[in-house]
């Protein structure tokens, strides 16, 4: 507004030839400058520190929701409208582009209305009235300028929105093939070593092009939807230039005003008409913040649904903890889609009584590990943990964190739980003596490491901790025999104390074992049953 009003005065200055009047100007201009300077970088400082706080809350919000009571567990078994694509991508990316737009647009959104409430009794006061016959009657219009820039603004939203609709489905599944393509790409890269092995580069490259190919065709749609758009924008816009002097040359060509008054006006119908289509030159935005907005509330929702079905369905639960031992009580197993996979059962474990639990492969052995973990939520049954005692799960595949080794070997617990020589001992122990200076190496030790000496971290990780009960799924399945029978007569020596729980195929792991389960598959369903 203070701008608008200097226009006026610059241009009656030099309408008058009116030099001091030009120079004072100058000056004031200058000092208007350095406050818009001042403002404009503040604006910005004060726009990021709200978005970095904002993310920081919405972050926590749904990483919680999402982590917490096991969310992301159950959810990648979901199907139909509780499966989420792409989570990771949703938390890391979605959120951010969220917040951003959701500021851009409130921002702009706030500065159209200051504008508008700013420029409208001036618009109002400079257009004056327009009188017109109509039959008989002469009607007289006041402030006829706010009149004409409110229905050019209203004409322009109705056609930008009949043209750009379909923005907002296009750049949801923009986003989401996007997400798809990433991660390809870094599945790829996590598994280089079984493409190389397999000579699976042709069938990646296929893979990827074809992922790549819906972006591309996606891309293409917004593109023309977009073309559209920016014909009619650009129309609009060029359109609005020049049209208030249309409008308002009459009124100065007669004399009623000066060319300041003129220059006021059009700027002045300008701010006015640019405040009431911010929905027109925001559209674009708006499109995609809605598409971020549906991705955000749909995995809220899923995540949502996911929790609720695992109050009102609790599948196998974890049961008040019992004095001593494990008891899983009327366990019955079931696929996520609902088929049976084992019959109803109950195991009791004495500590003291190692037990070896084999059976044929696809008969459940891994899915029984995972209901005495309190992980299968699908089928029910109840199983009860000792009381106060500590329970570690090792399974086939050993979870390697992005970290140094010393967290590695802590892990879950923190990296200064133990001292550099318990973990020296435990490397060595466990036929790891060449990572014994690594400790601080900060690593992907998933893609350093082979499976062999992953399942060996984990054995070292389980001898650090040292668990009243060691349940593991196969635990050895990457190793030869003889590595095998030594890392179990290292767990009875240095781990007398812990009761061990084993699922495996090889004979040779009777003998660390004192009692034997079998998984019989019968007619397409297992029945777990004593040795």
């Amino acid at each position: 507004m203070l701008f608008n009003q200097w226009n006026n005065g610059f241009y009656n200055s030099l309408q008058n030839k009116d030099i001091a009047a030009f120079y004072a100007l100058l000056w004031r201009f200058a000092g208007l400058a350095a406050i818009f300077i001042i403002a404009s970088v503040y604006q910005l400082y004060f726009n990021q520190m709200l978005q970095i706080r904002w993310r920081r809350w919405l972050t926590d919000h749904y990483l919680n929701d999402w982590i917490t009571e096991r969310t992301y567990y159950r959810m990648q078994f979901a199907s139909g409208d509780t499966a989420t694509d792409n989570p990771d991508q949703r938390i890391a990316d979605d959120l951010a582009q969220f917040i951003d737009r959701t500021l851009n647009l409130t921002l702009g959104l706030m500065s159209a209305v200051v504008t508008l409430l700013s420029f409208l009794t001036i618009l109002w006061g400079l257009s004056g009235a327009i009188s017109f016959t109509l039959g008989s009657s002469t009607i007289e219009i006041q402030g006829y300028m706010v009149w004409v820039a409110l229905i050019y603004a209203v004409v322009g939203t109705w056609l930008m929105h009949l043209i750009g609709r379909p923005l907002i489905p296009l750049n949801f599944e923009q986003q989401k093939v996007e997400a798809n393509f990433r991660f390809s790409l870094v599945r790829f890269r996590e598994n280089a070593e079984g493409v190389a092995l397999h000579h699976g580069e042709a069938g990646e490259i296929r893979g990827l092009h074809e992922r790549f190919a819906a972006v591309a065709y996606n891309w293409w749609e917004i593109m023309k939807r977009q073309k559209k758009l920016t014909w009619f924008r650009a129309g609009y816009s060029q359109i609005a230039v020049i049209f208030p002097f249309i409008v308002a040359a009459p009124r100065y060509f007669a004399g009623q005003t000066k060319l300041g008054d003129l220059m006021q006006t059009a700027s002045a119908f300008g701010q006015v008409q640019g405040a009431l289509s911010w929905f027109v030159t925001a559209y674009t935005q708006l499109a995609s913040w809605k598409a971020t907005v549906d991705r955000l509330t749909d995995f809220q929702a899923a995540m949502a649904r996911t929790q609720e079905a695992g109050l009102t369905e609790p599948g196998i639960v974890t049961g008040t903890p019992i004095a001593a031992g494990v008891n899983g009580e009327n366990i019955e197993l079931r696929l996520p889609n609902g088929s049976p996979l084992v019959a109803p059962f109950t195991l009791k474990l004495e500590q003291g009584t190692s037990v070896l639990i084999t059976g044929a492969a696809g008969s459940g052995k891994s899915t029984v590990f995972r209901a005495l973990a309190g992980l299968w939520p699908w089928g029910r049954g109840t199983v009860h943990l000792p009381l106060g005692q500590k329970v570690l799960f090792l399974p086939q595949k050993p979870y390697l964190i992005i970290g140094t080794l010393r967290a590695q070997l802590s892990y879950p617990a923190a990296a200064d739980t133990h001292s550099d020589t318990e973990f020296r001992r435990a490397l060595t122990d466990c036929d790891l003596p060449q990572l014994v200076e690594r400790l601080d190496e900060e690593q992907h030790w998933a893609q350093q490491l082979s499976g062999g000496e992953q399942q060996r971290i984990a054995f070292a990780r389980a001898l650090l901790h040292k668990p009243d009960w060691l349940f593991m799924d196969e635990a050895t399945a990457s190793m030869d025999e003889a590595s095998e029978s030594r890392l179990y007569a290292l767990l009875r020596t240095q781990l007398p104390n812990t009761t061990v729980v084993s699922i495996g195929h090889r004979p040779t792991l009777l003998q660390y074992h004192d009692r034997r389960v079998v998984l019989h598959r019968e007619n397409g369903l297992s029945h777990l049953v004593p040795a």
